[in-house]
């Protein structure tokens, strides 16, 4: 689990074998998201705007569910 920080996102966990991104958002609500390559992830830890980064890249582009 990384802690990192971002408005929008608060906490983020990656599973490599299963290639499963889950995302805690600040709200509180945790959403997961399928098939998200490793070098998505790292890209998404390193980017200077994370929000920013999850917005352009990941939202709506992966089958996502919330829990």
């Amino acid at each position: 689990m990384s802690t990192i920080k971002s408005s929008m996102i608060s906490e983020i966990e990656y599973d490599e074998a299963e290639k499963l991104l889950k995302l805690k958002f600040c709200k509180g609500c945790w959403y997961e998201y399928k098939d998200v390559s490793k070098d998505t992830y790292n890209e998404l830890l390193n980017a200077e705007g994370v929000g920013k980064y999850f917005l352009a890249n990941i939202k709506d582009k992966y089958e996502t569910e919330k829990y």
